[in-house]
């Protein structure tokens, strides 16, 4: 399995058990709450990262640029989670406000 796949693979855990599970529960429709523990869930997939790749030059292909672990793990997260966040508050809306 390549570190990409792996980092990738950690991210999207991480977004499935943080939006199916914590968020509904911990945070409920409330922005500010979800951006809180959404910056704790990204600082746990760095903290994971690091641990593996601090002081490392390993470098990671993100389509045709070469990034580090730093970089990687934090677009890769990010690109995951805008259509997982987007299905969630659209999901939590009264269905009224619909449209």
């Amino acid at each position: 399995m390549s570190a990409e796949f792996t980092i990738i693979l950690l991210n999207a855990v991480i977004i499935i058990i943080a939006y199916v599970s914590v968020y509904p529960k911990l945070a409920g429709k409330n922005l500010n709450k979800v951006a809180l523990f959404d910056c704790l869930a990204s600082g746990l997939a760095l903290v994971i990262v690091a641990n593996k790749y601090w002081g490392t030059d390993a470098s990671f292909d993100f389509l045709i640029a070469e990034l580090n672990w730093f970089w990687f793990t934090l677009l890769s997260y990010s690109i995951i989670e805008i259509p997982v966040a987007l299905w969630y508050f659209r999901a939590s809306l009264p269905k009224g406000n619909k449209r």
